[in-house]
């Protein structure tokens, strides 16, 4: 940093720090109260519906692709039967459309071979890449960014993320299984209490992946130079915090106190999925959001690489500083003197 920023530095809180972690009280203070003001103003709402349509319309390929690809290493019907698991967490009408349609994946797959998979992994992949556009040019949206990056290098990104989702999902699916195998094995001959740690530790494998998931989001879908992983650390586990709560406790809201079915009729299994969609959108987003509104606070370089001044780190909010307007006057003012 320059002397000027440097001295503008020490009239914000948190701005010589190296990491969240290093955020002082004030600064968190300041960060969530622009974050509830960005929520309005970025339209994370309708930004979280748009991901949670097209989200909708990639699910089914992007199961395929977990299939195809799972069943490359081990039987894909044990796909199906890892979802009781979620028994007691997701709604009782997303784990129905979720079991419907991997059985049918499961069965229409299981006779292809050769080519005939390769083709059908790559129209999976197209179908599934829906939903990574979607989330691309939402944190676009919330990191202030405009998409530079050609038809190729895009859909390149898109392609990358679903495959890295996918096979995020599968590591999940099969340390979930491991887990669950050693938990039936060993039942016989250990304690209530032991089997207890061993679920617990289930749930915290999958957790640490679905915020790995949200990280790799944060860090390679918006078209900016990407950020330090300790800069996305935070927002992905408060959105994978959010998005556990939200799933559970709209399971229950489902559930026990409102009545889809008496409103929808049919449509209720369709209208709670894309709900649950929409509000797991939304969490994720406002961990991103959360993100944004901590590189902003920091006058470090959250940038990836070496250090660069404010201005040359390819990134809107890691070249923006969170200053009133009287402080961006003075900053504006010192920096054309320099120039001159």
């Amino acid at each position: 940093m320059t002397e000027d920023v440097a001295r503008l530095a020490e009239k914000v809180p948190g701005a010589a720090a190296h990491s969240p972690l290093q955020m002082p009280r004030s600064a968190w203070w300041a960060i969530f109260k622009r974050v509830y003001v960005m929520n309005g103003v970025h339209n994370l709402a309708l930004l979280a519906a748009g991901v949670a349509f097209f989200a909708f319309l990639a699910f089914v390929p992007l199961i395929a692709v977990v299939v195809l690809l799972y069943g490359l290493i081990a039987d894909p019907a044990t796909v199906a039967s890892s979802l009781d698991l979620l028994t007691d967490v997701a709604p009782a009408e997303v784990l129905t459309i979720l079991r419907e349609q991997l059985l049918q994946i499961v069965t229409t797959s299981s006779t292809q071979q050769g080519l005939g998979l390769v083709l059908a992994l790559l129209f999976s992949t197209y179908g599934a890449m829906r939903a990574a556009t979607a989330m691309m040019r939402a944190l676009n949206i919330i990191y202030e960014e405009h998409e530079t990056r050609g038809f190729f290098r895009t859909t390149l990104v898109a392609i990358l993320i679903t495959l890295g989702m996918a096979a995020t999902a599968i590591v999940g699916l099969v340390s979930i299984s491991l887990f669950s195998y050693v938990r039936n094995f060993l039942a016989p001959y250990i304690g209530a209490s032991s089997l207890m740690l061993i679920q617990t530790l289930t749930w915290v494998v999958a957790a640490v992946l679905v915020s790995a998931t949200f990280a790799i989001f944060f860090r390679y879908a918006p078209d900016r130079r990407a950020a330090k992983w300790r800069w996305l650390s935070l927002g992905s586990v408060i959105a994978t915090v959010l998005w556990l709560c939200i799933t559970v406790g709209f399971g229950f809201y489902a559930a026990n106190i409102s009545d889809y079915n008496a409103t929808y009729g049919s449509l209720a299994a369709i209208v709670i999925f894309l709900m649950w969609l929409f509000l797991s959108a939304y969490s994720v987003l406002i961990g991103a959001e959360i993100n944004a509104e901590t590189e902003r606070q920091t006058f470090r370089d959250s940038t990836v690489g070496a250090d660069r001044p404010i201005g040359q780190r390819g990134a809107v909010l890691a070249d923006s500083v969170a200053l009133d307007e009287a402080q961006q006057a003075i900053l504006a003012k010192q920096e054309r003197r320099h120039a001159r």
